[in-house]
């Protein structure tokens, strides 16, 4: 979910990018004349149960018998007209394309459970579309976030005339949806009031700063998590459920595909996501699965786009995001590229241009701003530099910072914070913050004090930072449960800032998100944070990179009161104040991974 033409939210700058799914129906980039174009509203796709799905077709040509071709189709909840000028798009283009209103949304029937609907309401979708007199007989899937989604989950029921997907910000279960590190999101409520009944809420639940202000009331009433959708308007059944499923297990389990769907699946893939999307990590999920379990025939036709882009630009590409602006090789044409992947999958067309390599990756910055290409997500790495944690057991402040080091420093005291989960003094500046800001220092700063920072020395040339950064850390707490939310950021010579990348991750499942154990220990633990979001960034001469290790207190983020209880039942009565030490010693080394990118 994100804040596409419309939601997106983004927390302060150490804390991790909400996830969840909106509409992607931005239109694309290029003239969309309509001469000729065939319309017909009010399809009704009939599912194996009866229930009957709302449709809009949309055709090459205004006659009654077009010439069977190849189709497309999006099955989304955000009601059919948010795909009408992608639907133009692709009729024009010679591909009959169904935009569906999912089950319980528009017009559809039945009733609307998110997510765990799509699978075999897809299969169902695809068989039919195959069926029809316009249809040659295969059927591709197209759409981003929520609709990018879906067609993993169609996918993995292997309907027999689907012949491609390109699955674009596709959210994964138990990665960043709907929760990211054992942290669900206040944002849910949000989106669920989006997709309430059958009608698009856009105007309520585009309102930001409306749920900024009632995100920041539950904030400060300490009341228990579990209670945010009854404080911010209604109670929704889809929350409730989802929030007695913290761990990651098998309920969260049926809504990907398993090892053995991923390994039969060998439709051709195109996967897109950006550097600066919400859903990127389960964007990279589906990929990686994918291309750890699939055959090798299957692999070769997986093809990895990576843009300098948020969740809204994975489908309309713009060349600012968040205050950073991007050179015109980044306003890749979406729509033509959906066009050319179709005609090559489907219609025997040639291979599209850009995909020269099996990954597509936009590196930014220090006047790269161009498109690379790898056989591999790995191979887009060099080598990883190791920098090593080092400072005098103060590093509490971005003025007064510990240090990060190409080689350990023995000894030093371990630095430390202290996490007060009654603390709600940031809530009414975050409130009125840029929650899209990427360059905004002013939340690091007001919490300076109550968070660890360090800093590199400068780059003495140019660099390119691509891949995933990694962060091995030694901590201490003496409560049996807290959040820590790591960012990394570049500051520039002048002083100016950008965010990198960041990760989450809940104490209790410092081992496994299966399997939480709660600290039981004041004795310092190894922490592996390796769930950080994928960079290309070429750093300028004189840039330094900061390390910020923090609590998760925001107005935009599940609170954990450190008790070691139900965090979503966990209220202010239930707060303990934990202090949080991080080791850096010749014993307990914590260490930054920084990915150097293969070209320099």
């Amino acid at each position: 979910m994100s804040r596409a033409c419309c939601l997106l939210v983004v927390l302060l700058s150490t804390l991790p990018a909400v996830v969840a799914s909106a509409p992607a129906g931005s239109p694309p980039q290029t003239g969309m004349g309509a001469a000729g174009i065939g319309f017909q509203w009010s399809v009704m796709v009939p599912m194996r149960d009866g229930v009957r799905l709302h449709a809009s077709l949309y055709s090459p040509r205004a006659t009654d018998a077009p010439a069977p071709a190849p189709c497309v189709f999006t099955l989304t909840p955000y009601t059919t007209q948010t795909y009408h000028d992608r639907g133009v798009y692709y009729a024009s283009h010679g591909f009959p394309f169904l935009v569906v209103d999912s089950r319980g949304r528009g017009d559809s029937e039945g009733q609307f459970r998110p997510f765990i609907q799509e699978a075999q309401d897809g299969y169902d979708v695809v068989e039919w579309l195959a069926r029809q007199p316009y249809c040659n007989g295969k059927v591709a899937m197209s759409g981003g976030s929520y609709t990018g989604y879906d067609q993993w989950a169609t996918a993995k029921e292997f309907p027999p005339h689907l012949a491609t997907i390109v699955p674009t910000a596709a959210p994964y279960a138990g990665v960043d949806f709907p929760m990211r590190g054992g942290n669900f999101y206040p944002y849910l409520v949000q989106w669920l009031t989006l997709t309430g009944g059958h009608t698009l809420q856009g105007n309520v639940a585009g309102d930001g700063p409306f749920w900024n202000s009632r995100f920041r009331e539950w904030f400060e009433s300490g009341r228990p998590f579990a209670e945010i959708d009854k404080q911010t308007g209604s109670v929704w059944p889809a929350f409730q459920e989802w929030i007695t499923h913290p761990d990651v297990d098998a309920y969260w389990d049926q809504y990907n595909p398993s090892p053995d769907q991923y390994a039969r699946l060998s439709i051709p893939v195109l996967t897109i996501t950006g550097s600066y999307d919400d859903d990127q990590p389960g964007a990279i999920a589906h990929y990686r699965q994918f291309m750890k379990y699939a055959s090798k025939e299957a692999r070769g036709r997986h093809f990895l786009i990576i843009g300098p882009w948020d969740h809204a630009g994975t489908h309309a590409a713009a060349a600012q995001v968040g205050g950073l602006s991007f050179g015109p090789a980044s306003l890749l044409n979406i729509a033509q590229l959906h066009v050319d992947w179709y005609a090559w999958t489907m219609s025997g067309g040639p291979k599209p241009d850009f995909l020269k390599q099996p990954v597509a990756y936009y590196v930014a910055g220090a006047g790269a701003e161009v498109w690379r290409y790898a056989d591999t997500l790995d191979a887009v790495t060099r080598e990883q530099r190791v920098l090593y944690l080092s400072s005098n057991g103060d590093a509490n402040d971005v003025f007064h910072s510990g240090s990060l080091r190409d080689s350990l420093v023995p000894g030093g005291r371990p630095d430390s914070y202290i996490y007060d989960p009654r603390d709600t003094g940031s809530a009414a500046l975050e409130e009125k913050s840029d929650p899209a800001s990427l360059t905004d220092q002013t939340l690091l700063l007001a919490n300076h004090g109550k968070l660890l920072v360090y800093h590199s020395e400068p780059f003495a040339q140019d660099t390119e930072v691509s891949g995933f950064f990694s962060f091995s850390t030694w901590i201490a707490i003496d409560q049996p449960d807290t959040d820590f939310s790591v960012a990394i950021h570049e500051i520039r010579a002048d002083g100016t800032s950008v965010l990198l990348t960041r990760d989450i991750q809940r104490a209790r499942y410092r081992e496994s998100q299966r399997h939480p154990q709660l600290i039981t220990t004041r004795e310092p633990l190894n922490y592996q944070f390796s769930g950080f979001t994928f960079v290309a960034r070429r750093l300028a001469r004189g840039s330094r990179l900061r390390l910020v290790i923090a609590p998760v207190n925001s107005i935009f983020a599940q609170k954990n009161h450190n008790s070691g209880g139900d965090v979503s039942r966990e209220s202010v009565e239930d707060s303990h104040v934990v202090t949080v030490k991080l080791y850096h010693d010749r014993a307990h080394p914590s260490v930054l991974r920084v990915p150097l990118g293969a070209q320099q």
